[in-house]
């Protein structure tokens, strides 16, 4: 970055005064930018760009009509405005270490050339690539069932461990699929493998989503938006443009997860045969939305269509496998989360219970989601010993699988715990912390 384009540092006056300690150690960031504001001369409008929010939102923090909660909020913060990630309880932010000691990679060894190289007695490791370019690859449509089958069984494992182990795999077979495309074959062999690497591109991104690792998801989001385009598969591509907007949420850019889910739902409508289940999981991405933006009414709106068109599924529906996971708890927890988000507690917690108790148990990250979910809404309405046994139960199927997203909402839920950290309960459930997630827990603690 040019030095002209780095954000300016903040006085080292303000870094020690212990009003911005404080203020940064309980992430109040309404006392964080009226300190900055009138300590370092960095207005809100400078505030907005240097951080990536809109003025408006920087305004309604200040002036407390808003808090600021998510992990990745928090990270654009921390450099937007150059706090170093202590004082914010996150890691050693890169800008932190001089640029004389960042270690960089090494640039990989050029291989020799052909004449150069030492004969072996033992095949090189590309000679079943070298194979593969002479032997024309039959397939059938058994064999697009074996791809989907272990499609299916990646997701499974997904749900139970996290992506971050199956990744490489996923990859592998993504890449194989893509080599398969370039040899000629009749249309329906063709346009299935076409929709088996859309499937696996769109699950590597979402393994990337899980990890918070935006960019390489959005990347492979948009190569399984281009795959499903070649097959003219519309009902995927607003699969894909869904997983975009969920992303987007996540990022605290719920202008772009609107746009997202919009075009979404257009490219729905204008496929022949798109289900009613299709249909409602695309209603309730609206939903999550708007709530992120704080309409009330649309998103309200948008829960009564995502219901509405779920009530008109039938039994012979010809769904894609892709959605069969928008269940009635599913339908009903992410209902339960839209009203959450806009600040509707009492109507969320509800939801949010029923649908854990019906949720199916191996599901161990979407079981974690929605614990934490809960314990959010019990504490933002005073339920503080249900809050605490809530998030102590979901450490168990948090600790099981790797996945950032679920570090995150663990972090947000400890954040929010942080006026009533000296009580008993949420002494005990900081111990449960400590025993199942030391490496999570030594972030969160100061």
């Amino acid at each position: 970055m040019p030095e002209a384009d780095r954000p300016q540092e903040l006085p080292a006056r303000l870094l020690t005064d212990p009003e911005m300690l404080h203020a940064c150690r309980v992430r109040d960031f309404a006392r964080v930018f009226r300190l900055v504001k009138t300590r370092a001369g960095i207005y809100p409008s400078m505030i907005a760009r240097r951080c990536e929010l809109t003025p408006s939102r920087v305004g309604e923090v200040i002036a407390g009509r808003r808090q600021l909660l998510h992990m990745d909020v928090v990270e654009r913060i921390a450099d937007g405005l150059r706090i170093p990630g202590h004082m914010l309880g996150l890691a050693r932010r890169s800008w932190e270490t001089p640029q004389a000691l960042v270690v960089t990679e090494r640039e990989a060894p050029q291989e020799p050339e052909p004449d150069q190289q030492t004969p072996a007695s033992l095949p090189g490791p590309d000679v079943d690539s070298i194979l593969a370019l002479a032997t024309r690859t039959s397939l059938s449509t058994a064999t697009l069932e074996a791809f989907r089958s272990s499609i299916e069984d990646y997701w499974r494992r997904d749900d139970q461990h996290g992506g971050e182990a199956l990744r490489p795999a996923i990859v592998g077979q993504l890449r194989y699929v893509v080599g398969l495309l370039k040899e000629s074959r009749p249309p329906s062999i063709q346009n299935g493998l076409y929709g088996i690497a859309a499937e696996l591109a769109r699950l590597t991104g979402w393994t990337y989503f899980d990890a918070r690792q935006y960019n390489q998801a959005r990347a492979y989001f948009t190569e399984a938006l281009q795959l499903a385009k070649e097959s003219d598969d519309r009902q995927f591509m607003a699969n894909v443009l869904a997983c975009m907007s969920l992303q987007a949420t996540y990022q605290d850019k719920p202008a772009d997860s609107l746009a997202f889910v919009t075009a979404a739902q257009d490219q729905a409508r204008s496929a022949l045969g798109t289900t009613p289940r299709v249909l409602s999981m695309l209603s309730m991405r609206e939903a999550f939305a708007h709530a992120t933006l704080g309409n009330r009414d649309s998103t309200h709106r948008a829960i009564g269509e995502a219901h509405c068109h779920f009530e008109q599924i039938g039994a012979s529906d010809p769904d894609p496998s892709w959605v069969n996971y928008f269940d009635e708890p599913k339908l009903i927890v992410d209902t339960g989360i839209a009203h959450g988000r806009l600040g509707e507690a009492a109507t969320a917690e509800p939801l949010i219970a029923d649908a854990l108790r019906r949720e199916d148990r191996t599901n161990q990250r979407g079981r974690a989601f929605h614990a934490f979910w809960l314990a959010r809404t019990q504490l933002d309405q005073g339920k503080l010993d249900q809050a605490c046994d809530t998030a102590t139960q979901a450490l168990v199927p948090a600790s099981a699988v790797a996945s950032e997203r679920v570090s995150g909402h663990l972090r947000e839920f400890y954040d929010q715990l942080a006026p009533h950290r000296q009580e008993p309960v949420a002494l005990a459930f900081e111990a449960r912390l400590r025993e199942l997630l030391p490496p999570v827990s030594g972030s969160l603690h100061p």
